[in-house]
C-alpha cells in the first residue's frame, strides 16, 4: 500500500500573497490542505478562496502565542502577556508558563473554540486543527484542544512530532535539531491522550519538514519524499509571495516562502520542467495525496456528500 501524504500550508489568511500561493499550488495539484488563522489580516480573502475551491481541505491554525486573541481579555487572563491584551510574544515564555501550571486549560479551550467557530461561522468545514509554532506538543495544550475538537465536529489534529528520518534530512541549525529532539519524549504522552488513543480524533504517523521550516528547497523536498516510508504523513509547508503585505506582518519566513512555493510546484505539478528522475509524479511509489477531510468516518461521509459540518453557532462550553 503506498504512503498517503497530506501537503499542508500553514498561515493561510496572513496575507493575500500567501492566500494566492495556496490557491495556485492547490489548483496545480501541489497542495491538498491549508491551515487558516482565525484572526489574520487577510481572513476574508482566504475564506472566499476556500469556499470557491471545496477540494482544498481547510483546518484551523490555532494561535496561542505571538498574536491577538479573539476572546475578551477577561475570559483568558492566563493566556495574555504583560500588556494584558495580546498573547505572550515568546514561544519559550508560553511553554514555560504551561509547564509551571500558570496557563488555564479551560482558557485554552475558550480561545480555541472562538477561533474554530469563527471559521465555521464563515462557512468553512474545518477538517483539522494545528497550532502556531506547534504549541500542542505539550499535553496541557493538546488536551483542551482535543476537547474542543470533539465538541465542534473537527475530526483530526496534526501530530506535532517529526520522525528521526525527516529530522536527519532537514538540515536545520544544531539548536533547532536539539530542540526537536528534546521534545520528542512528549510524543508518547500525546499518543496516550484518550481522544488520540481511542481514535475519536485522528492524526497522522508524524509530520515531515518541521526542522526544514525556512530551508525547504527543491533538493531537500525531493530527499524527504524519497525517504518517506509507508504510512500516513503530513508535509508542513509555508509557501507564499514575499511582497509588501508580508513586510507589514511579523514573521521570520519571507524569501523562503517563494522558495517553498517553487519547490512544491517542481515536485508535484504535472507541467513542471523538472527532470523525470526527480519527479514524484513519475516515481513508482508516488504517495497518494489527500487532506485531513478524507480521514475516517467523516471522510467517508464527505465523499458521499452526507457530512453535515458544524455551523459554529452550536453551544459548546
Amino acid at each position: 500500500m503506498p504512503a498517503r501524504l497530506i501537503i499542508n500550508a500553514d498561515d493561510f489568511g496572513l496575507t493575500r500573497g500567501i492566500n494566492r500561493a495556496v490557491l495556485e499550488l492547490h489548483q496545480a495539484g501541489a497542495l491538498t490542505s491549508t491551515s487558516l488563522m482565525a484572526n489574520s489580516p487577510a481572513f476574508d480573502d482566504a475564506v472566499n478562496l476556500a469556499l470557491a475551491n471545496p477540494t482544498l481541505g481547510v483546518g484551523c491554525h490555532i494561535v496561542l502565542t505571538d498574536g491577538t486573541p479573539l476572546s475578551h481579555p477577561q475570559q483568558i487572563p492566563t493566556l495574555l502577556g504583560a500588556d494584558g491584551k495580546n498573547f505572550r510574544p515568546s514561544l519559550i515564555d508560553f511553554l514555560l508558563a504551561v509547564l509551571r501550571g500558570k496557563v488555564s486549560e479551560d482558557e485554552i479551550a475558550i480561545e480555541a473554540l472562538a477561533q474554530i467557530q469563527r471559521l465555521q461561522r464563515a462557512g468553512i468545514d474545518v477538517t483539522h486543527i494545528d497550532t502556531h509554532k506547534h504549541t500542542h506538543i505539550l499535553p496541557g495544550v493538546a488536551r483542551p484542544l482535543l476537547y474542543v475538537c470533539e465538541r465542534t465536529g473537527v475530526g483530526a489534529i496534526r501530530n506535532p512530532f517529526e520522525e528521526p528520518w525527516s529530522l536527519a534530512l532537514g538540515h536545520s541549525d544544531p539548536m533547532r535539531r536539539l530542540q526537536i529532539r528534546l521534545v520528542h519524549p512528549l510524543r508518547k504522552r500525546f499518543e496516550a491522550l484518550s481522544a488520540i488513543r481511542d481514535k475519536r480524533i485522528l492524526t497522522t504517523n508524524g509530520t515531515i519538514g518541521i526542522s526544514a521550516t525556512g530551508r525547504l528547497d527543491t533538493p531537500m523536498l525531493n530527499a524527504l519524499l524519497a525517504a518517506m516510508p509507508d504510512g500516513l504523513w503530513e508535509l508542513v509547508t509555508h509557501p507564499g509571495y514575499n511582497d509588501r503585505e508580508l513586510d507589514a506582518v511579523r514573521t521570520r519566513l519571507r524569501v523562503t516562502r517563494e522558495i517553498e512555493r517553487n519547490a512544491l510546484l517542481q515536485a508535484f505539478a504535472p507541467n513542471t520542467s523538472q527532470p523525470d528522475s526527480l519527479h514524484p509524479n513519475l516515481h513508482p511509489i508516488r504517495p497518494e495525496l489527500i487532506n485531513y477531510g478524507s480521514l475516517g468516518t467523516m471522510g467517508r461521509l464527505r465523499e458521499l456528500g452526507q457530512h453535515q459540518a458544524n455551523t459554529g453557532h452550536e453551544r459548546i462550553l
